[in-house]
């Protein structure tokens, strides 16, 4: 997969079908070079343009800004003349800010290392190689290691970046990205992802301009608003045509993805950790590890990059047992009661779910402290007996005797004002000395910076867990940080802390799943605010967005979908009139929308209209009989309900393309139209297929090439399931 040419002094990384090319000067600066379709023979140096003005410093030091200015850099670093966005910022104890690394060495190695600290990919000998480029600014002692994974199959390259101080002198990181891609502008346009709560990751797609054109998140999480997720893509690029270059990063708190296009008409694609309330210490023989970024590159339009994410993070981040396997079928009791319930109203759920077929019931919030409404006892994870009457056990074994397994709702990074926790510790709340601390939802964050605190989390939620026959975890996170204090931090290390925070999470949730291991861990924040993959190296799956209105959800899991694979996205069919937005949609069509993605139930089985609740069972045979096909199976893009605003089509097909299952939603009806063609995808153009919904025979190419006519259906929010199977 990794290959080095002494001779041309070029690196060049190849997967099935991407090549990715990086050279060296003769100096020793590390250059982008080429990424796109496979080179099947070896690559030369050309792109580099150094045998053009204004040269190469040891031809014309005169002009070495000049250089440094256009030179296509694989690690950019700042304070030296290059003037675009630079990926490394360092400043010594004298107070000035300037690195420059150049080549060292380098070694390729079978398979892929951990990152302490950090969620990361992983692999076998067989299935990735690393190439580690070491270079060094000698006048800092500075060490900084390059890090590329090539993951040959997916088409993907994850890269990092792990910088270390051999000096004598203390340094202060002000900036340390991951990754970096320069190169000429193909008259690109920049996609992204971005919303708010409850319409989250909506894809936008806008003209690159000249400058600066960026999306980050201060707020301690990967957030509603923005997502870490770019992607440059061609003129007239679509599911299937076009050239895409995309970056996602592995990370869990404030982030930049940046792209400049320059004067040259050149542009330059950054990830990392936002500098931004960012500066970390790194004393004399100590390191500092930037997370992953994960690189793809497809020639065939979106489609391709979809299915290379979604194969990449089935394979090679998500850890859990349940990755490959059944997800239980739950009733989560928020919209059905938020905190009006107690344990009979909890066991009559439980029953009316067991006799539809659901096979978990999930208590979420209120449960514990003095908790009916949400302004108290977060921290205090002691169980309410006034409302759990018999406690925590007795309720457990008794849905457990009903059929079902159990499941419990935790948000153990806050604390409430009103907590005994709080009044015992107030210090453990990030805060600043003498600043009233803003709260939100009426909570404030606790410092998990603190070892001490982070044990007292810990030690709450695990009591809890062997407390009970408890499966299942919903993992909450209801507002962003603030105030950024810590008592327990030092002056010099104040603005570590937003990402000591993030390191905080994952140790948790790292020994939660230790402890745990057959735990089926669920990540929310708010709905989708910390939707990424680095929590993904936790938890197979992520509650989406707190929106569970079928039709919102169309824009929500198709940007979702674009990255992520379907098995990961919290779905559930809610009540109506939707809480959210008041919508009401036919039952079937919630169904529907919920299948693309874990396939749940939010609402109150005892009370929902009885023509709803006699198609549960109906809806839970149809999850047993695709959810295999839904989980692991290649995604296609048909239609998109954001772009034509009135129907949405996608389709999953199996990996050896023997049956397809496309899901059509017609979100508006039109009056006086005629069939709607859908060029369906994922066939074998050659097979012959039958339609198992009228037993009518088709072959791949027809639906892929001709299309298939879906007749009108009767009413707005109106869904079909298309299930072909190859004869």
């Amino acid at each position: 997969m990794i290959r080095y040419c002494e001779e041309k002094k070029l690196f060049q990384l190849d997967t099935i079908n991407t090549t990715y090319v990086i050279g060296l000067t003769q100096e020793g600066y590390v250059g982008h070079v080429y990424y796109g379709d496979r080179l099947f023979g070896e690559a030369v140096s050309t792109l580099l343009r150094t045998e053009e003005p204004p040269f190469t410093p040891s031809k014309n030091l005169r002009e070495k800004s000049a250089f440094l200015d256009f030179f296509p850099m694989e690690y950019p670093t700042g304070g030296i003349g290059d003037y675009r966005e630079s990926c490394l910022d360092v400043r010594n104890e004298a107070g000035s800010k300037a690195a420059e690394i150049l080549y060292f060495s380098h070694v390729i190695t079978n398979g892929k290392p951990r990152l302490e600290g950090l969620p990361a990919s992983f692999g076998n000998d067989d299935e990735v190689q690393t190439l580690v480029i070491t270079c060094k600014d000698l006048v800092l002692g500075l060490s900084v290691d390059l890090m590329y994974s090539v993951f040959e199959k997916e088409d993907v390259i994850v890269r990092s970046t792990h910088v270390t101080n051999e000096g004598s002198q203390t340094l202060r990181l002000e900036k340390v990205y991951s990754a970096c891609l320069d190169m000429d502008n193909e008259n690109f346009e920049l996609l992204n992802l971005h919303g708010s709560w409850a319409r989250e990751r909506h894809i936008q797609r806008r003209e690159l301009a000249y400058g600066k054109q960026l999306m980050s998140s201060l707020k301690g999480e990967s957030s509603h608003q923005e997502h870490p997720f770019q992607a440059l893509v061609t003129k007239g690029c679509d599911q299937e045509h076009g050239k895409v270059y995309a970056m996602h990063f592995v990370y869990s708190g404030n982030f930049i993805a940046q792209t400049e296009r320059t004067q040259f008409d050149m542009v330059r694609m950054v990830m990392g950790i936002s500098a931004e309330e960012f500066c970390w210490q790194l004393t004399p023989g100590s390191s500092f590890q930037a997370p992953e970024v994960v690189c793809v590159y497809s020639s065939e339009g979106l489609g391709k990059m979809s299915r290379s994410y979604h194969d990449f993070y089935r394979s090679h981040m998500i850890r859990s047992p349940y990755n490959h396997s059944k997800r239980p079928i739950l009733i989560n009791n928020w919209e059905a009661t938020y905190f009006n319930f107690d344990t009979q109203k909890l066991l009559a759920i439980a029953k009316e779910a067991k006799a539809c077929g659901i096979e978990m019931l999930v208590m979420d919030d209120g449960w514990f402290g003095h908790r009916n409404n949400d302004d108290s006892s977060l921290g205090d994870w002691k169980v309410n007996t006034d409302k759990i009457k018999g406690g925590l056990k007795y309720l457990v074994d008794e849905v457990n005797k009903i059929g079902l397994e159990f499941g419990i709702w935790f948000e153990p990074e806050m604390i409430s004002p009103d907590s005994d926790l709080y009044r015992a510790h107030p210090d453990w709340a990030i805060h600043i000395d003498g600043r009233a601390a803003t709260q939100s939802r009426c909570q404030y964050v606790l410092d998990l910076s603190r070892k001490e605190v982070r044990d007292y989390v810990y030690d709450q939620v695990s009591a809890i867990l062997h407390s009970a026959n408890i499966r299942y975890v919903k993992w909450d996170m209801n507002r962003q940080l603030s105030d950024l204090g810590s008592s327990y931090l030092s002056a010099d290390h104040k603005e570590e802390l937003f990402h000591r925070y993030v390191l905080g999470v994952y140790e948790l949730q790292e020994r939660l799943v230790t402890e745990f291991p057959n735990l089926l861990l669920e990540n929310c924040s708010g709905g989708g605010a910390r939707f990424d993959p680095g929590m993904l190296y936790y938890s197979p799956q992520i509650w989406c967005s707190d929106d569970t209105d079928a039709i919102e959800r169309l824009l929500i899991q198709e940007g979702t979908s674009l990255i992520y694979p379907l098995c990961s996205m919290g779905a559930h069919v809610s009540d109506c009139p939707n809480h959210t937005v008041g919508r009401v949609t036919p039952f079937e069509t919630r169904g529907h929308v919920a299948l693309a993605g874990t396939f749940g139930y939010e609402l109150d089985v005892t009370k929902i209209p009885k023509e709803d609740r006699e198609q549960i069972p109906q809806q839970i045979a149809m999850y047993h009989k695709y959810h295999e096909l839904v989980r692991e199976g290649d995604y296609y893009r048909i239609a998109s309900y954001s772009e034509n605003h009135l129907y949405d089509c996608w389709a999953v097909s199996a990996k050896d393309k023997s049956e397809v299952l496309a899901t059509y939603v017609q979100v508006l009806s039109t009056p006086n139209a005629h069939s709607r063609k859908l060029y369906l995808k994922g066939f074998e153009p050659q097979a012959v297929y039958r339609l198992e919904e009228t037993g009518e025979t088709f072959t791949g190419e027809i639906l892929e090439k001709y299309g298939y006519l879906i007749r009108p259906l009767w009413g707005d929010f109106r869904s079909k399931l298309l299930h072909f199977t190859k004869i």
